[in-house]
């Protein structure tokens, strides 16, 4: 019944489509602190937005988790494992470094960023943001799940790491730090080569 990483992959990127077109038009569907934080190094979202975006995503980040632990734990012999948390070296599906992981998940992050930078800007057809951030992910998911379990979302990594405990919570800093440290060189690189001109 297991769906795999191919169904791990498209079940993040529908979510991502599906709620760009749900919410775009209230918030921005920014799910993700280090889309907010690229926004604002791409000078597209206001500093002052940021923590209450930041804390309304983590928020319903673990929301989301415990809702899906109230629905795994109901199953005879559960157990949390490793409940899909993020992490390297004996905890990265594929047992990569730390090393590996911190490049992996920078990496993606630039790259998801510059997908979202480039779909939204104002001279991209519009209509189409919501497609291309989701198939964005998609391809991530398939590219870095063997690596970290996908992070490119310090509020996802975090809701996961809080119901697994122990190593989940001592790797986390990794799982916010490169997801910001790519952002935010995706919305400075972004900005140079091609500014807003609205």
């Amino acid at each position: 019944m297991g769906i795999g990483f191919v169904g791990v992959a498209l079940a993040f990127g529908l979510t991502v489509v599906t709620m760009a077109y749900a919410i775009g038009h209230i918030s921005g569907c920014h799910l993700n602190p280090a889309v907010s934080i690229g926004l604002w190094a791409d000078g597209r979202f206001d500093k002052k937005e940021l923590l209450p975006y930041i804390v309304a995503q983590v928020l319903g980040a673990i929301a989301g988790a415990g809702i899906l632990y109230l629905i795994a734990s109901g199953k005879a012999g559960f157990e949390i494992g490793g409940f899909a948390a993020n992490g390297y070296g004996e905890h990265s599906p594929g047992g990569y470094s730390m090393l590996a992981a911190l490049i992996t998940e920078i990496v993606m992050t630039f790259m998801f960023l510059i997908i979202i930078l480039g779909a939204t800007h104002s001279k991209a057809p519009k209509y189409l943001a919501g497609l291309a951030i989701g198939l964005g992910l998609t391809l991530i998911h398939l590219i870095s799940i063997p690596v970290t379990n996908t992070s490119v979302n310090p509020a996802r990594s975090t809701s996961q790491a809080i119901f697994v405990g122990d190593w989940a919570i001592g790797q986390l800093w990794l799982f916010w730090v490169a997801p910001i440290i790519g952002a935010i060189l995706a919305g400075l690189v972004y900005r140079s080569i091609s500014p807003e001109t609205e």
